[in-house]
């Protein structure tokens, strides 16, 4: 019952919906709300999310809490709320298109269980499908506290009853915006698996079935589907779980999602900027490649429309990044060290070079420069060196930082020159930052926190083992 469950949640945040200009020309939502009287009512839709709403009209209440939404113009379709005054309470409500005169009466003592709507197929689907929902889900919760094996049984039989119906509503009602959303709010269903020869389930052929299947539900021509809370989290999803995170890997699904949503021009703008604004920053090690690529390829290439102040900072970004992603050779770096000495990152001879740019007045620089030191002491026997780099041009206070953090060990250099702009040559956007060299300069990691850079050296020595 647990999938069933989350989708009547899901649902619970959805409600009035589509209105196409192909079935009308104007829409009108009358809602009796016992309870209220004399107050203001917003209706709205959702966009992508949960957390997006957009209002499209406003009605005040009479003194019998009766409430009309009406219009000449058609609305977009979609996912649309009723919200009550202050927004601690609302009303969903399904809307085809077709649809374009509902009346709901409803008690705000409790909405869910007192709404009656008249004039709309899709809301008896849907409302029936909920109050189906949750009576199961109220009957299983009561018989999760008990152990029998007879209470373990009746959940079953609930729970495959509810398969049951579930399958009959959306089988006999097909063509229904209602049966598009209850699809789309659930997961695939996966057919028998076939067995391994050691007589388990093929997991890997269930993983790919789930992945090649995993938007059967969503039709991207329909433009409603944007206006409900469902693409988002399922893309993140998608993004999070089921593509591996490697550059080619997200390169290849990241193409693929973009073609599926081509048919709708700003589903498709909202993905390429979605994608592409994940991995500037991105939280695995490495993955900056993608970004480099969607900016390339759909940004800078002309294919979505940005301004040309946009593109140019686009350009300029790419241009930072293309020499500091992942496997590429790390640039040529030299600076001077505190006795006036040349020192160079390509002349640096150790195993793994850790570079750690900072300025002396940030605060998390302060922070981070004990746990860089202890770092460093404890591996600097495994021909691990670490080179500090002042972005900041004073000399005194980095000596000085220099001295109170007892980094006078470690490789210190500063740019007396100052002529190097960090952020544009070495995309030092803040401080610090942390750069991860293998012994022939190679960068293997880029914007690690301190506190994880001996757990990823620890991890990527193994990952090297192994292949050797």
């Amino acid at each position: 019952m647990r999938d069933y469950t989350r989708t009547y949640l899901l649902l619970l945040l959805a409600v009035f919906g589509l209105f196409s200009s192909a079935y009308s020309q104007g829409y009108r939502i009358e809602a009796t709300i016992k309870g209220f009287r004399d107050s203001s009512f917003v209706i709205g839709h959702y966009n992508r999310n949960a957390t997006q709403f957009v209002p499209k009209d406003t009605a005040k209440a009479d003194a019998n809490g009766k409430v009309v939404f009406e219009g000449k113009t058609a609305l977009p379709g979609g996912l649309y709320v009723i919200l009550f005054p202050g927004n601690q309470k609302m009303i969903e409500l399904i809307y085809s298109g077709r649809e374009n005169n509902i009346a709901l009466e409803a008690d705000s003592a409790d909405v869910n269980t007192s709404i009656q709507i008249t004039g709309s197929k899709e809301n008896e689907l849907f409302y029936n499908y909920r109050k189906e929902l949750a009576k199961g889900s109220k009957e299983i919760e009561a018989l999760s506290k008990q152990t029998t094996p007879e209470a373990q049984a009746r959940i079953r039989t609930i729970q495959e009853g509810f398969g049951t119906y579930r399958k009959k509503l959306l089988t006999e009602n097909a063509g229904t915006f209602t049966s598009q959303l209850l699809k789309m709010s659930a997961d695939p269903e996966i057919p028998t698996a076939p067995k391994l020869a050691n007589g388990k389930t093929d997991s890997m052929w269930v993983f790919n079935y789930y992945k090649a299947h995993y938007w059967d539900a969503f039709d991207f021509t329909d433009p409603r589907i944007v206006n409900t809370p469902f693409f988002e989290p399922k893309i993140e999803r998608y993004f999070k779980n089921l593509v591996v995170q490697v550059p080619d890997s997200i390169i290849k699904d990241a193409d693929l999602m973009v073609k599926k949503v081509s048919p709708n021009k700003d589903l498709k703008a909202w993905t390429v900027f979605y994608i592409t604004n994940q991995y500037e920053n991105p939280k695995t090690v490495g993955t900056e490649a993608v970004w480099v690529y969607m900016a390339n390829k759909y940004y800078l290439s002309g294919e979505m429309g940005v301004s040309d102040d946009v593109k140019k900072r686009i350009a300029e970004k790419v241009a930072t990044m293309k020499d500091l992603l992942v496997n590429k050779t790390f640039p040529a770096l030299t600076l001077t060290d505190p006795a006036g000495k040349k020192v160079s990152v390509q002349t640096i001879d150790a195993n793994y070079t850790v570079l750690f740019f900072f300025a002396p007045t940030c605060g998390h620089c302060k922070e981070a420069s004990p746990v860089l030191k202890a770092f460093y002491d404890k591996n600097k026997a495994n021909g691990i060196k670490v080179m500090t780099i002042s972005t900041e041009h004073n000399i005194e206070e980095w000596k000085s930082f220099v001295k109170t953090y007892h980094l006078e060990e470690l490789i210190n250099g500063y740019d007396a020159l100052n002529q190097i702009d960090f952020n544009r040559k070495f995309d030092v956007v803040t401080t610090p930052t942390i750069y991860i060299l293998d012994k022939n300069k190679k960068i293997i990691a880029r914007k690690m926190p301190v506190e994880q850079l001996e757990d990823f050296l620890n991890y990527y020595q193994n990952k090297m083992a192994r292949k050797l």
